[in-house]
């Protein structure tokens, strides 16, 4: 045995050759560059490996030829081959035994279809594989096998992607041992060698025409090209060649590969098989291949995009998913392949003869490869509708092709789109349990700004990308898992909270194969559905109690309603009061921490105290920017600091819509406080003014004046504090308190403050009713400046009048005349000279009425022409004695009117 150690295999298998034929070296040459391939090849066997049952079938074969003696000393050898290790293939030793113990001049066993011989050709865990590769269209049934026993049952591809592409035997393909000991055989009695010697000298004699001299690629390896083409073809060598069905049958098997035969050849001009026109075959046959040949156009198309796409890391996991799915179907088109081809090599090689009913035919070819065909339009249909698309986009393009009434097509496509998408689903169930995204090649539908700072991540960071939603999951799904995601970031980011997902989250079994993928989307809107729901209900429920309690969201909210929306009337009133001195000065002259200390002091004095600090320590004074000629009222403004989480609510933007609105509100909060000036004014005045009757009339026309004024404003703050803000902030409150999620708060809260800037006539639309009403604002002061000076001017003259009556009664008392003549003429000049101004005084009113008037009227016109019934109604309360409609005609239309003219408008 050492002796044959030292010796290479390739001399042991020439010394077997020759010793088997009898024959030289020189001789036997064609004989031992077949055993070279035969041994020397890798493709792995179709039957099971089981040696103790190739055993015993040697045995079993010894025993019908009644050779019991050399049964039993051959499993004599077998027991000493296994306690001594020495081989370490036993199996294919065993297997080529058996093989070459067969009688060659025993007529081949008929198989009754083809079906039969293919199952027989293939592997026993093959057969397992979908059968509409080898069957008739009526039996296909759709399965996938386990593609670990699939690779290797079917050994390594080549670079055409065929697997298994060896040559078969009667019984099963020649095994591949790696070297065959001569010495082996010595044991065994004359009759068993002699045998063997016959069988293996039978193969072969038989196999020596069809050595090939060289290997190609794919089907090329095995199909015999030392006979001249055109001899085994029945060529004639005239002009036109004829050419048998089976050299067809030999050629479409390369097509089917995408490889040219040597009659069929891509024609580049047309982009499609055709057979080479000095080829003389019928119409029928002609027919029968070409669409024969429509198979490897359909292959080509599929292997180029899988071969351009495969390389291309941009394509990402997806896309590399996709590329997988369609390997997989074109390697179970393979394993068709390699079946017809063992097949031809049946009858081609070792001559069997399966008669004419059962040869390999265009027209059987043509039947089984109807399924195939079929599957593989729909790929190529798939691989046109997914050019340049990627990620979830991708998955949306295969999901749309499974909405068919073929139930073979449709389950095709929903295999490949369970692996398409299973990408996709890891995506999703690592960012709603861990907050997580690795998406390099932006395939998911969250996208992902890492440029954002942490005080605009809920609203700027993470968004959707529409284009990559799969069609499989709603708008409303995607928008649940961009939201769970987005709030496992911002309580650990933004709140700082350090609670592991998995306590706020019980996570359920996330996608581990592309098999859990296919059965979730069996049940998009039960299973999925209910962990998509169930993530989102807990995770926004815990980022609200978060806020609730640690950041007090609701508080802050009430707050702003408080003091920046003038809720809290009694600080509000002390606070004007306390700032009056202050801010009737020049704005230039303020000074913020004046001011804020009154407001400290207004807190104090108030309700107000008994706020939360937390709260309290955001209240501030801003100033806004001064203007020529403003006065303290003008640039005052409360302010409300907010940062952290309840920043997110309350951004940049609210606040400065808050701004406005306080603003809007102050204002009118201070012609209101004017008008109650007014009122006690004249109150006040009214018993000491009764000594000068001149003054009756100007007074009457001041409270008359005053009096449409106090109605107008009363009017205006019970819309804007009932009707706008109250209302509105009834709407907000209840819905926060039903919000399912930070979303719905921030939405409401907008809502809010759109509907309030709208209602107080702070929007682009209200532009033109805004500025009519800050032009009645200005009139109000302008009518509490002329009233101070009239009443300046009375209360002075009848502070002469009495000085002058009070000397009088004195001089009187005294003795004395009371007056002279040239007292009583000073007195009465000035009498005079006080009695010329009240014209001018009540002209002056006249003029400011008028004005007051038509301002208001044409205010009244805007409210009756807006679009907001609210509006309109309110216009009815401000003339509700109809006193401006009988001097403006414009009022005098009704509401119905002006809807019908602005329909007709519009």
């Amino acid at each position: 045995m050492a002796g044959l150690d030292q010796k290479s295999p390739n001399v042991l298998l020439q010394s077997l050759c020759c010793r088997i034929m009898g024959k030289s070296e020189v001789d036997v040459a064609h004989q031992f560059q077949y055993a070279v391939r035969v041994v020397g090849s890798n493709y792995a066997p179709t039957i099971e490996r089981d040696e103790f049952l190739v055993a015993e079938k040697i045995k079993k074969e010894l025993v019908k030829q009644r050779r019991e003696a050399d049964a039993a000393l051959l499993s004599e050898l077998h027991r000493k081959l296994q306690s001594q290790g020495v081989l370490k293939n036993r199996w294919s030793i065993l297997y080529l035994l058996l093989s070459l113990c067969e009688d060659p001049r025993k007529p081949p066993v008929r198989v009754a279809n083809y079906a039969a011989l293919f199952a027989q050709a293939l592997p026993r865990d093959a057969q397992s594989t979908p059968q509409y590769y080898c069957a008739r269209p009526q039996s296909l049934p759709l399965s996938y096998p386990d593609r670990t026993q699939s690779a290797q049952s079917s050994g390594s591809m080549g670079s055409s992607g065929v697997s298994s592409l060896s040559i078969y035997a009667t019984n099963g393909p020649t095994p591949t041992p790696q070297s065959l000991l001569p010495g082996q055989t010595q044991g065994m009695g004359d009759s068993l060698r002699q045998q063997l010697s016959s069988r293996l000298a039978w193969n072969l004699s038989a196999a020596a025409p069809s050595v090939p001299t060289s290997t190609s690629r794919g089907l090329a390896n095995s199909v015999p090209r030392s006979v001249p083409r055109s001899r085994r073809e029945g060529d004639t060598g005239s002009g036109s060649v004829e050419i048998s069905e089976s050299a067809l049958v030999r050629d479409i098997l390369y097509v089917f590969q995408g490889i040219d035969g040597k009659c069929i050849k891509m024609c580049s001009s047309e982009s499609c098989y055709k057979i080479d026109g000095k080829i003389a075959i019928s119409k029928s046959l002609r027919d029968i291949t070409s669409r024969l040949a429509e198979l490897g156009w359909l292959h080509n198309k599929v292997r180029k995009y899988t071969d351009q796409r495969s390389l291309d890391r941009a394509f990402g996991l997806v896309g590399q998913s996709f590329c997988a799915a369609l390997h997989q179907e074109l390697k179970e088109y393979y394993r068709l392949l390699s079946v017809l081809h063992s097949q031809l090599q049946v009858e081609d090689d070792q001559g069997v003869n399966l008669g004419v009913e059962n040869s390999l035919t265009l027209r059987r070819l043509l039947v089984w490869t109807y399924d195939p065909k079929i599957r593989l339009k729909t790929l190529a249909a798939l691989v046109d509708h997914c050019q340049g698309r990627k990620g979830g986009e991708l998955s949306s393009a295969v999901h749309a092709y499974g909405k068919t009434g073929d139930p073979y097509m449709r389950a095709l496509v929903q295999h490949i789109l369970s692996l398409v998408s299973h990408p996709i689903l890891n995506f999703l169930y690592r960012w709603i349990y861990d907050g997580e995204l690795e998406d390099t090649y932006h395939e998911f539908f969250v996208a992902s700004d890492p440029t954002v700072k942490t005080d605009r991540l809920w609203h700027d960071k993470y968004t959707l990308r529409k284009s990559m939603i799969p069609s499989f999951i709603a708008m409303d799904q995607a928008r649940k898992v961009l939201l769970i995601g987005k709030s496992i970031n911002f309580l650990h980011q933004v709140c700082h909270d350090r609670t592991p997902p998995g306590k706020i989250i019980a996570a359920s079994k996330s996608v581990d194969s592309p098999k859990d993928a296919a059965e979730l989307f069996t049940d998009l809107e039960g299973a999925f559905q209910s962990n998509i729901d169930a993530a989102y209900f807990e995770t926004s429920k815990y980022l609200l109690d978060v806020l609730n309690k640690n950041y007090h969201l609701l508080e802050h909210m009430q707050a702003m309603r408080r003091y920046l929306l003038l809720g809290q009337g009694d600080f509000i009133r002390h606070l004007m009061d306390l700032l009056k001195p202050e801010l009737v000065r020049p704005a230039t002259t303020l000074y913020q921490h004046n001011l804020t200390g009154i407001l400290e002091t207004a807190v104090r004095a108030t309700n107000a105290q008994f706020d939360s600090p937390e709260i309290l320590k955001r209240l501030d004074v801003r100033l806004l920017e001064v203007s020529p000629g403003d006065t303290g009222w003008d640039v005052f403004s409360m302010d409300y600091h907010v940062d952290g989480p309840i920043a997110t609510v309350f951004t940049r933007e609210c606040m400065s819509h808050y701004l406005r609105v306080f603003n809007f509100l102050w204002r009118a909060k201070r012609m209101e406080y004017i008008l109650t000036d007014i009122w006690k004014g004249q109150m006040c005045n009214a018993k000491l003014l009764k000594s000068m009757p001149e003054l009756s009339g100007v007074l009457h026309q001041c409270h008359i004046l005053a009096s449409e004024m106090v109605h107008f404003i009363h009017q205006m703050q019970y819309y804007i504090t009932f009707e706008v803000l109250e209302c509105s902030w009834d709407e907000l409150w209840n819905k926060v308190q039903q919000a399912q999620d930070l979303d719905h708060i921030i939405a409401a809260h907008e809502v809010f403050l759109d509907t309030i800037i709208s209602r107080c006539l702070l929007d682009t639309n209200s532009r033109a009713l805004l500025n009519q009403l800050r032009a009645i604002f200005d009139q109000i002061i302008e009518f509490q400046n002329a009233q101070d000076t009239l009443y300046r001017a009375a209360l002075e003259e009848l502070q002469l009048r009495l000085q002058f009556e009070d000397r009088k009664k004195r001089l009187q008392s005294e003795g004395e005349w009371g007056v002279t003549a040239a007292d009583e003429q000073v007195e009465n000049k000035r009498v005079q000279e006080f009695c010329e101004t009240i014209p001018k005084m009540r002209s002056q009113l006249r003029i400011l009425t008028h004005f007051y008037q038509g301002i208001v009227q044409q205010f009244l016109v805007l409210l009756m022409t807006s679009t907001d019934e609210s509006l309109q109604f309110l216009s009815f309360r401000l003339d509700f004695n109809e006193h401006y409609k009988a001097r403006e005609p414009r009022l005098r239309m009704s509401m119905g009117t002006t809807r019908g003219r602005r329909s007709s408008y519009m």
